[in-house]
């Protein structure tokens, strides 16, 4: 049986909730039954019927999906809840969703405060329910595999981590040519306190802690606002320093005209480093102090269970985005069908973000802009 997937946000138009959709259905876990799409009635009645949902079940907002469904016989009613709304609709929904018994698929950046953050991860310990944050690049293969790589202690003791996430499509002032993506990441109402470091900062703050198994402790930041008349960050860079005595740097920018989402990592520990890049995401390079580097390759039969558990193509075919958040929306589905009956699911499947991973990233987001106002040189990493 295939769980039962409702989704708020995401209508017609929104990209990430096509995404979101894609993801769900790539392993056949998940059936969208239901939606409250947009927070215009007509808009949301609308991009039901192009999804071919029963037009009962698509809700004027997500209020009135959550009453509804609840009602509903257990056997029939929605199971997992995505969340795709911009930053501003995080918190409300998604508590009330939890509240209310169904589990939660919900985007990045976690809520638009770190105040909302800490309130929703008391919501989840006490609801009882599963909660997945899509951090997408998590769920590459070749990062599941850095990630253990680096946990096995090959490289030694850590030393020096970088992530980058250079884009260009904000070069000019896009927000005010309609265009939507544009206007919404870049308005403080909706996205909060941060653009660039809110919207990408995020990704690869989270990737820096995931694959290196480090947390960051201080940081130093330089926060821009490029382009004329933009009201949220657009370009920085912060240096930062991490548990076990390591240091590393970020950079996150959506200025740099002519790139598009090439997301990066490096890992530097006393016996070698290894390397990461979407661009060439089936491959991970590994480099050694003494001795020729190594090509690491997706679907290969000497990786771990973790980069093999997310991988579905033989050797050769590459797998990119749309497969990397589908890792997490299946691995998500095994935990709830675990839930369900009663099982434990198996430690390949609970790899995927969490509450934790949201509150860390909402308490970077906080430390960042303020490190990046203030005349201090370092600040303590608060959460």
């Amino acid at each position: 049986m295939k769980l039962r997937l409702g989704m708020i946000g995401g209508g017609s138009g929104a990209f990430i909730g096509a995404v979101h959709r894609i993801a769900a259905r790539i392993d056949d876990k998940y059936e969208l039954v239901c939606g409250a799409f947009s927070s215009d009635a007509e808009k949301s009645k609308a991009s039901g019927v192009v999804l071919g949902l029963d037009a009962s079940r698509v809700y004027a907002s997500y209020q009135e999906l959550i009453e509804k469904e609840k009602q509903l016989p257990e056997s029939e009613r929605v199971q997992v809840i995505s969340i795709v709304t911009p930053n501003h609709v995080h918190f409300a929904p998604t508590k009330l969703a939890l509240e209310n018994g169904f589990h939660v698929v919900l985007d990045k950046p976690m809520t638009f405060s770190l105040a909302e953050a800490k309130e929703l991860q008391k919501v989840v310990e006490s609801s009882g329910k599963l909660f997945c944050l899509t951090h997408t690049y998590t769920g590459y293969p070749m990062v599941k595999e850095a990630r253990q790589f680096v946990a096995s202690g090959k490289l030694g003791k850590v030393r020096k981590v970088y992530v980058e996430y250079p884009q260009g499509w904000l070069s000019e002032f896009t927000e005010a040519t309609g265009n939507k993506q544009a206007s919404w990441r870049t308005d403080p109402k909706q996205s909060g306190i941060a653009g660039a470091m809110g919207d990408i900062g995020t990704h690869v703050f989270n990737l820096l802690e995931y694959v290196s198994g480090l947390q960051v402790t201080k940081i130093c930041a330089d926060i821009n606002i490029v382009v004329d008349g933009r009201k949220l960050d657009d370009d920085g860079a912060v240096l930062l320093k991490l548990s076990g005595n390591a240091s590393g740097v970020l950079t996150a920018t959506q200025i740099a005209a002519g790139e598009e989402n090439n997301v990066k990592i490096r890992v530097y520990g006393e016996k070698g480093g290894l390397e990461w890049q979407q661009s060439d995401a089936n491959t991970l390079q590994i480099k050694w102090l003494d001795k020729p580097a190594e090509i690491w390759r997706t679907g290969a039969g000497y990786l771990s269970s973790y980069a093999q558990h997310n991988t579905r193509t033989p050797p050769g075919h590459p797998e990119g985005y749309l497969e990397a958040f589908a890792n997490l929306y299946r691995n998500f589905a095994e935990c709830v069908e675990a839930d369900l009956e009663g099982k434990q699911p198996k430690p390949e499947s609970l790899d995927y973000p969490g509450i934790e991973e949201g509150v860390r990233g909402m308490a970077f987001i906080e430390n960042v802009i303020a490190s990046g106002k203030s005349e201090q040189k370092w600040l303590d990493f608060t959460v």
